[in-house]
């Protein structure tokens, strides 16, 4: 049993291939199961958020995940097969390191990723679908992602999707503090991004979503008013910024809606940000004169990710992970012996009990206690050599040398030249 890590990326897929394979949250417990049916995948957890979809599973071919994936998704796999990595053993332990470290993200350092690779974590041990394997993956990646964090500058002058939400908009109106902003969603990045946009005291703040209990949770936090979601339509013209993020698979803001309100607000601009995948707005609105609109892909270019000034924390960050891919590599190696050290112990067990039974009957007989003791010690290690013996003396050539080699590390026996 191998593990293997399997999926995209913002490096690796645009978004439009990004979005077709995305899981929505009330799917992923069907997912999981679906996954681990029959006995090609034994256990397995599913990353999925805005720049990436990842598979982490135990089995003993990887090919069965791709069809699976594209299968689940109603997609050809050759649509999906340009696009798609697949990490064996080592690579896969450690790349989900580097993503749950922030390595690996769209902006390098970044916290959130950790938090969603938590999520995952937890709806595939809800699910069932977490076995001794996965469960040592992750108590060690969350390990590693604690001591990046802790003890370099990785996430020094980061600049979070949401702080970039800010930036843009401040390129396009000058200031925040005289634009209405509206927010879709409530979940933790439309969280994050109210609060970037609440240090910037914009005029005002609303919070949309379908539930209307986790809106005013949300909105409480900032000062913010809520409104239904229902009601974006009509409400859509009042708003100079738009940031959407939800789960739903259908966009939420259409073209006809987008004209709608430019007509209205008589083309004064807006900003429109939308980090969902799939999307929530509709990709045709860019090509509104008064509506700049970004999507997670162009908020990559407007990321001032301060690279240069963490470069040495990549490193060093790169080499804490190299060396824990390295333990965790030999704990593994230490659990696939665990079989054949017990069964090593059975049978030096066996040989000894075998040969005390043996001594007992002789003493019980009368026999010379001395001379018993000679002949138990002298058959535990005729018996217990028999094994490294013949193994050396059926070994032939190359075979014999590498053979000797092995017996004397075992044994730890002084190299004769």
């Amino acid at each position: 049993m191998q593990l293997y890590a399997l999926g995209l990326n913002h490096h690796t897929a645009p978004l439009a291939i990004r979005e077709r394979v995305a899981f929505q949250p009330e799917r992923l417990d069907q997912a999981l199961h679906d996954l681990t049916q029959g006995s090609a995948v034994r256990e397995a957890a599913i990353l999925s958020t805005c720049n990436r979809t990842e598979l982490y599973f135990a089995a003993e071919q990887p090919q069965h995940a791709a069809d699976w994936l594209a299968d689940f998704h109603r997609l050809p796999l050759t649509e999906v097969a340009p696009y798609l990595y697949s990490h064996p053993e080592r690579d896969a332990i450690r790349h989900v390191f580097r993503v749950a470290s922030g390595l690996d993200s769209m902006v390098i350092g970044e916290p959130q990723i950790l938090g969603q690779v938590k999520d995952a974590v937890r709806r595939a041990e809800q699910a069932g679908t977490m076995g001794t394997l996965l469960h040592k993956l992750f108590q060690s990646t969350f390990a590693v992602a604690k001591e990046v964090r802790s003890t370099t500058a990785i996430g020094a002058n980061t600049v979070s999707m949401a702080a970039a939400a800010v930036n843009l908009t401040e390129r396009i109106f000058g200031q925040v503090s005289d634009q209405h902003v509206l927010f879709i969603g409530a979940g933790e990045m439309v969280e994050l991004c109210a609060a970037h946009f609440a240090g910037a005291n914009p005029k005002s703040m609303t919070v949309a979503n379908r539930t209307e209990e986790r809106a005013l949770a949300v909105a409480g936090r900032f000062g913010a008013d809520t409104m239904r979601i229902d009601r974006i339509g009509e409400m859509l013209p009042r708003f100079d910024v738009v940031v959407s993020c939800t789960a739903s698979p259908l966009p939420i803001v259409g073209l006809g809606m987008a004209e709608r309100a430019v007509k209205a607000r008589r083309h004064r601009p807006m900003v429109m940000v939308d980090l969902a995948v799939p999307r929530d707005i509709e990709p045709e609105i860019a090509g509104l004169d008064d509506v700049f609109l970004y999507t997670v892909d162009d908020l990559a270019q407007v990321v001032d990710a301060g690279m240069e000034s963490r470069q040495q924390a990549v490193i060093e960050a790169e080499g804490i992970i190299d060396t824990r891919v390295d333990g965790f590599l030999h704990w593994m190696q230490v659990r696939d012996a665990v079989p054949t050290i017990r069964a090593l112990r059975q049978h030096a067990e066996g040989v000894r009990e075998a040969e005390v039974e043996r001594a007992l009957r002789l003493l019980a007989r009368g026999d010379d206690p001395q001379q018993v003791l000679e002949a138990l010690s002298h058959g535990l290690t005729n018996k217990l050599m028999h094994g490294p013996t013949r193994f050396l003396n059926q070994s032939e050539g190359e075979q014999h040398v590498e053979a000797g080699r092995i017996v004397q590390r075992l044994f730890n026996l002084p190299s004769h030249h």
